[in-house]
Formats: C-alpha cells, structure tokens, sequence
C-alpha cells in the first residue's frame, strides 16, 4: 500500500489518462455529447442558458464512459446506450446543483457554480427538472428494467445527500455512516451506470450482479479519493481551496479517523480548531498536520485503494478484450487522479 506522499506524488506523475480510457468509446461519447447538447435545446430560454452552461465544459463522463464500456464488454451494437449514457450523466448533473445548493459551494471546478450565479431558487429548479427529464426519456428503453433502476438510484442519491445534510458537523459521525452516505450519493450512480450497461446486452442476472458491484465498489473509491484531495490537493487544480468540505461541514474519512485514533488532546484540539467559523491559513496548516501525523491520509488511501482492488479483482471472470482492459484501467485513475 503506498502512502499519502506516493499517493499526492502519483498524482503529480499520473500515467492513467482518460485518453488511455476512452480510446475504444471515443465516437460513442462524441454521440453523447451531441445528445447532451440537444438536452440544452428548450423553448424556455433560461433552461437553454443554465443548461448550456453546465453541460458544454465536459467532466470526467466517467458514468457515461463505464456504461458504454460495460455493454460493449459484451458486444453491444445497437444505439441505446448513447442515450441511456446521456441520461445518466444528466443525473449526475442535477446531482451537483443540488449539491452545491446545500454546501453553500460557489465555485466548482474552478468556475462559479450554478447557484451562486442564478441564485438558489432558479437552481433548485433546474435540478428537478434535469432529474425528471432524464426519467421520462428513460421511457424510451426497451428495457422496462432500467426505469426503476435510474428512478431507485436517484431516490437513493437523494436519501444519501439529506443523510449527510442531517449528520454536518456532526464529529461523532462513525465510518460505517459515511460508508454509507458514499454508497448512496456516489456509488449508486455508478453501479447503475454499469449495470444498464450489461442489460442493454441481456446478460445473464449473474453478469449483472457482478458489474452491478464492479461500479459500487469503483464509485466508493471514486468519493474516498475526491474527500481525500480536500486534504492533500492542489488549490489551482482542484478549483478550490483545500478544507473546503470541512468548512462546509461534510465530516469525511481523514477526520473520522484523527477522532477515533489520536489521543484525547490531539481531538480535543481538532474539535475546538474545526469549531471555528472561518478557518484561515494557519488554523488550516494546523488541521493537517495533525491529520497527517497520525496516519489519517494513509488510511484513507489504504481504504480507496481496497475498493478498487476489488473492482479489479471482479472483472477476471469476464473475457479478455480492449472494453475489459479499458475497465481495468479505470480504478488506477481513480486511484490516482488530482481532480
């Protein structure tokens, strides 16, 4: 297991490129992307303008990326999963502008985020109608499975998302409850994302079971990873300040771990640092150095990385081919992404 300096290190050296990832789905995403865009198109023009706004600088699309990866893993050749891909990074998207409303985020990604540019009751919105949108078309399917799936995933999300508003702050919060605020907001949609894939494919319900936890396990890796960065991140890359989940209250795993593992006067001091209203450089310096000294940063690391050992371990039954490779790839930049 390397530690939290290899880990902020492998960053810096990252040899996993979603170049490397995509490379075999490279036109099928140029398709969602279009697919996205026509989502912008609407008669309402404030919905064509925030629309625009979330959806024209790409993320990650790694939802989309792994659905795609996942049907074709079985040979896939119809055109479903270039709207069911769109769909689900709708979700995703909504998702955001939900939470950023709640975290009072102003900038994501280095930009302003949605909120703090149209104010929360336009945004509010926004988000419902970009989740029941991506519902409706989900009608579509011929797959009747999919619906519930896409419906019980968002559901899940929401209950992840009002679990974590109601436990912020909360320093007694255990890890088996933040585990648990992952595996609903984060997971899920990943989950989903690649079992929709193996059901486009009508694969066996074994098939899917095991890409249904491929895409749990990746999506848990996936959040310890993005909650470990506030800690150990770049501000410039990250588009935000270090800390800033903290500040807004979000209780994660290297300050779950310095609670329950150091000694009374290093949390007694933790607790009354993290107290404070606004936490400048200093208080922020001190924060993370009682954090590192005491193996938090490893820690978590150590955890990331067994969720995306397991995600690896889960695809060897399933026949070699570029699509499996693509997926295998996936957990190392997880593992080893700086944003």
């Amino acid at each position: 297991m390397r530690d939290a300096k290899t880990f902020i290190n492998a960053q810096l050296e990252q040899n996993v490129s979603l170049m490397d990832l995509y490379k075999s789905i490279q036109q099928d995403l140029e398709k969602v992307e279009d697919t996205l865009e026509l989502f912008t198109k609407s008669k309402n023009p404030l919905i064509s303008e925030i629309s625009d706004y979330l959806f024209k600088k790409a993320g990650k699309r790694i939802r989309p990326a792994l659905l795609m990866l996942c049907a074709r893993l079985f040979g896939y050749e119809g055109d479903e999963h270039i709207l069911m891909s769109a769909l689900v990074e709708t979700i995703h998207t909504a998702s955001l502008i939900h939470d950023d409303i709640i975290d009072h985020s102003d900038v994501r990604r280095g930009r302003p985020t949605v909120h703090a540019t149209w104010g929360s009751n336009i945004t509010v919105l926004l988000g419902d109608y970009l989740y029941i949108k991506a519902l409706n078309l989900a009608v579509q399917s011929k797959h009747s499975e999919i619906i519930r799936i896409l419906t019980d995933t968002s559901a899940q999300m929401i209950d992840g998302e009002l679990y974590e508003y109601y436990v912020s702050g909360n320093f007694q919060l255990e890890e088996n409850d933040y585990l648990d605020i992952l595996d609903k907001k984060t997971a899920s949609l990943f989950s989903a994302s690649c079992l929709i894939g193996g059901i486009l494919c009508d694969t066996s319900e074994k098939e899917q079971e095991s890409l249904a936890e491929y895409g749990r396990n990746l999506g848990m890796s996936f959040q310890i990873v993005d909650d470990l960065l506030d800690y150990t991140g770049d501000t410039e890359t990250l588009g935000k300040p270090v800390l800033t989940d903290l500040e807004e209250g979000r209780i994660t795993l290297p300050l779950i771990h310095t609670l329950n593992h150091d000694g009374k006067e290093n949390r007694d001091r933790i607790t009354q640092l993290i107290q404070q209203k606004d936490l400048g450089k200093e208080t922020k310096g001190e924060i993370l150095e009682i954090v590192e000294s005491n193996g938090a940063l490893d820690y978590t690391y150590g955890k990331a990385e067994s969720y995306a050992l397991k995600s690896k371990e889960i695809l060897d039954q399933f026949p070699q081919s570029i699509y499996r490779d693509s997926l295998n790839l996936v957990p190392d930049f997880v593992l080893n992404r700086n944003l």
